[in-house]
């Protein structure tokens, strides 16, 4: 690796809105993100089920004229 070219990594904290931190190296003291491993839903097993708005999947499924059969 050339000199003088790559960044210093120091230790930082990650902050969550959620509350959780973490510590890792990064060039940055300091992160804070929306969403974390902790409270994704995918990992907290709280995934929402799709909701239909403004019946977009039935007209969906009349213009390909899908059936609850063919699926």
């Amino acid at each position: 690796m050339k000199a003088e070219i790559h960044p210093e990594l120091v230790e930082s904290v990650i902050t969550c809105v959620c509350g959780a931190t973490h510590k890792t190296l990064a060039i940055r003291p300091e992160m804070r993100v929306d969403i974390c491993g902790k409270c994704h839903p995918f990992y907290t097993g709280q995934q929402a089920r799709f909701i239909d708005a403004a019946g977009r999947v039935e007209s969906f499924r009349r213009r390909y004229k899908l059936t609850e059969e063919n699926k």
